[in-house]
């Protein structure tokens, strides 16, 4: 079974499965049947919101990303 992934948590996602997102650290914002919907903060920009789908490993462990944190400030969204 994959790891289980939260609202709140922090994902690192992996520069295999994005070029140009890989290794960035990605905020949780929901969790969804096929993975998480959360944002990437871009210094001076914002954020990108960002969908990561799980995918794993035999021995469980996901291809896409991996969990390396809570977040303790998260950023309210804007009307």
């Amino acid at each position: 079974m994959p790891e289980q992934w939260e609202v709140d948590d922090i994902i690192q996602i992996s520069p295999t499965h994005d070029e140009r997102f890989g290794a960035a650290l990605m905020v949780v914002t929901e969790v969804k049947p096929w993975g998480v919907v959360g944002y990437v903060q871009i210094p001076a920009r914002g954020q990108a919101y960002y969908r990561l789908p799980f995918e794993s490993t035999k021995e469980g462990c996901s291809v896409t990303g991996q969990k390396v944190g809570r977040a303790f400030w998260l950023l309210a969204p804007k009307d």
